[in-house]
């Protein structure tokens, strides 16, 4: 599987980056590991968490999926620890003062996920979401500082505008300080101005990696969802109607007709399309069992032709 470069790092990627929010909320511990060591075995290297995964499930405080990432990554041998890259995120909120970008909270974060998830070094540390209140550099000093330690190897950034983003490159550059090598945006198929306008334009002038989230709509570009009866099929289903519209129709339909001409699933169409984007580095999608996580695989393996791409491209332009 070819290795794709994240950004301007020594960091190389494979084509499709593997979520782990649903470790520790909809999926227990024995699946997660399994679905894990499926992971390693298919060739894709990047594990995708954060320390509020999955701090929204009723009983849970955050740090689920870490703690459990940890478990299997202390299973496994060290060399298979050579294999993956551990990619977290910190900033949202963990508890009362326990949220931001403010250089203590970096440092007191970054310590946490270490301990969760059992390893030395964060292969990639990111900003969960802009903090308006702590001022950029002191941000990216703080990383620099973890860099410098040998705690993590690059950073990311999630969830910010392109001017924010921007200002945080250019203060990184003048201050010669590390930057962003990356963006986590939520881009898909169907979500597609928030990115395209003025954010990818960003990425591909500053060779920044892109690692897309939601990929997959949450699960509405499998096909899953196609009316209201639908919605009581998943703990995502509610938020499906904002996308049972004409567009999200129109959609669901090109995917159809690109599915039964390569034989291949919807899911598998609607990451191969993001992957052949000239900006996209890896989208990050979950799996809840095997069968999904094989249909993520033989995403990778789909290279879809112009007309394939122009059908999706004008069903949700």
């Amino acid at each position: 599987m070819k290795l794709r470069p994240l950004g301007r790092s020594n960091l190389q990627v494979a084509p499709l980056a593997l979520g782990g929010n649903v470790f520790g909320w909809t999926i227990d511990e024995p699946v997660s590991f399994a679905i894990l060591d499926a992971f390693l075995d298919s060739g894709l290297n990047l594990i995708d968490t954060a320390d509020m995964y999955s701090r929204w499930k009723p009983g849970n405080q955050g740090g689920e999926s870490e703690t459990i990432i940890g478990r299997w990554l202390r299973r496994r041998s060290a060399a298979d620890r050579g294999k993956v890259l551990i990619a977290t995120k910190c900033g949202m909120e963990m508890g009362p003062n326990e949220k931001g970008l403010s250089k203590a909270y970096i440092l007191r974060a970054v310590e946490a996920s270490l301990r969760r998830l059992q390893i030395d070094t964060i292969d990639l540390y990111q900003a969960h979401q802009d903090d308006p209140s702590t001022p950029l550099e002191e941000t990216m000093s703080a990383f620099a500082h973890l860099i410098k330690e040998g705690k993590v190897r690059a950073v990311g950034a999630s969830n910010y505008t392109a001017p924010r983003l921007a200002e945080a490159l250019r203060i990184s550059g003048d201050k010669g300080l590390p930057r962003y090598e990356c963006l986590q945006p939520h881009y898909n198929l169907i979500e597609r101005a928030g990115f395209e306008a003025e954010l990818e334009p960003l990425c591909l002038k500053e060779r920044l990696g892109v690692l897309p989230y939601f990929s997959l709509a949450s699960g509405f570009l499998t096909g899953k969802y196609r009316s209201e009866a639908d919605l009581s099929k998943s703990v995502r289903g509610k938020g499906m109607t904002k996308y049972l519209n004409d567009r999200g129709r129109r959609i669901l339909a090109a995917l159809d007709t690109v599915t039964a001409r390569y034989r291949v699933t919807p899911a598998q169409v609607a990451l191969a399309w993001l992957i052949a984007r000239p900006s996209v580095t890896a989208p990050i999608a979950s799996a809840t069992s095997l069968g999904q996580l094989n249909d993520l695989v033989a995403a990778t393996r789909l290279e879809l032709d112009r007309d394939a791409v122009r059908t999706l491209d004008e069903a949700g332009a």
